[in-house]
């Protein structure tokens, strides 16, 4: 990642104004336990109390690390019951990144963020139906099936 994506003047912009980062070897004591850290790159998304709210294993193009950090905030947000901050971030998300990986669990996200801000039922199967839709083989859709029945 640092000869690719790292260097993206995009991705060092979606850092500087969105995160604070801190880059810390595999092996160091005691984040590594901390955060169940075995291999590189982690990429843990924490709170300002420190309570990591995702973590991905693995190499990320440019065009994909930003919507999986933004996937973060979100689930921040959710995570703190502020379901218009996750609603928002979310949109941004689809919005910019449609091709993006991470869109069919944002998919479910929403639906999920929708249900719990107006206990609508439908917000779940509209979820669900788009991920039938759009991302049929997705382990989202999958995850979301019972939300058929509604």
């Amino acid at each position: 990642m640092d000869a690719v994506t790292y260097p993206d003047t995009n991705v060092i912009d979606f850092i500087s104004n969105n995160f604070i980062a801190l880059r810390v070897p595999f092996d160091s004591q005691p984040l590594a336990d901390q955060f169940n850290v075995k291999w590189t790159p982690v990429l843990a998304v924490l709170d300002q109390e420190g309570v990591g709210h995702q973590q991905t294993l693995g190499f990320f193009p440019a065009e994909e690390f930003i919507p999986s950090l933004m996937l973060g905030i979100a689930k921040v947000h959710f995570d703190h019951d502020q379901l218009e901050n996750t609603l928002a971030t979310l949109h941004s998300l689809q919005a910019d990144h449609p091709a993006s990986a991470v869109i069919p669990e944002a998919i479910y996200l929403e639906g999920v963020s929708r249900y719990k801000h107006s206990h609508e039922p439908k917000t779940l199967k509209d979820a669900y139906e788009q991920l039938k839709a759009d991302f049929s083989s997705s382990e989202w859709t999958r995850r979301a099936e019972p939300y058929r029945l509604l």
